[in-house]
């Protein structure tokens, strides 16, 4: 906890924020998407939801609408609504924690709503044309699963799964170079997540082929409870795994982020 207190004063702490985030202020789960693709193609929801998984779904979604824009309609009407975000402590010291950027993959605007909220300026980076804009002492929030304000960057279904896994887009050769010279700090993810694990598998790799120059960093990852197998495999792959005793994953969340950002 020490070494990552000392990326974080220094200013070399990259935040990732995953949906467990968004979980904590209310944002329905899945589930509720999954039921909302079945309506929308005339299925039973209990039904469609034997029929595979959540990528598998949406792609089925993709094909037979043409795209995924109704989709992603329902999804900014639904998670956007009826939330203070002020009253989210975990968004609070998020923006004003001493980040030297933030990526997520979460397609919601609830982190731009909170820098708004709290006047802080930001540059949001969705695509390689939003690169452009970054400016210096300007905080920059990568959308790296996509945005709502774009449907052709929103990793959903499979198609757009499998290419993102390709770690070749513009964003993920930003996440490279930002990895290469600052810690991260992954918070948010359930360690069972194989989206992030591969995330993980793929920066040790870039890491490990940059250890002898002596840049490799140490990342962190925190958990809500102990899990010494996830810890060991973590390890090998130079992520530290933070736990807390904490029962409730929100309450855990929010006094670690009060134990760092507020030391």
């Amino acid at each position: 906890m020490e070494r990552l207190r000392e990326a974080y004063r220094s200013g070399q702490l990259i935040l990732f924020v995953g949906s467990g985030v968004s979980a904590n202020i209310g944002l329905p789960p899945w589930r509720r998407l999954v039921d909302q693709i079945a309506l929308q193609l005339d299925y039973d929801p209990e039904v469609f939801g034997t029929y595979g998984n959540f990528l598998s779904l949406a792609e089925y979604y993709r094909i037979k609408k043409g795209n995924i824009g109704g989709l992603r309609s329902w999804m900014d009407r639904e998670w956007h609504q009826n939330i203070d975000i002020r009253e989210s402590a975990i968004h609070r010291m998020i923006v004003h924690g001493r980040f030297a950027s933030i990526y997520t993959t979460n397609y919601d605007r609830w982190l731009e709503y909170a820098h708004d909220a709290y006047d802080v300026d930001y540059v949001k980076i969705a695509n390689a044309s939003d690169l452009a804009k970054a400016r210096d002492g300007v905080r920059q929030i990568i959308k790296f699963h996509g945005d709502f304000d774009d449907d052709s960057t929103i990793v959903l279904d499979e198609t757009s799964y499998y290419e993102r896994l390709q770690f070749e887009t513009p964003l993920d050769i930003k996440l490279r170079a930002d990895t290469l010279s600052k810690a991260v700090l992954f918070i948010g993810y359930s360690l069972s997540d194989t989206n992030i694990r591969l995330l993980f598998h793929k920066l040790s790799k870039i890491w490990s082929r940059h250890e002898r120059l002596g840049v490799r960093p140490i990342s962190y990852v925190f958990s809500h409870k102990p899990n010494p197998v996830q810890e060991e495999i973590l390890s090998q792959w130079g992520i530290r795994m933070l736990s807390s005793e904490t029962d409730d994953p929100g309450l855990a969340l929010c006094r670690f982020m009060q134990d760092l950002v507020e030391d």
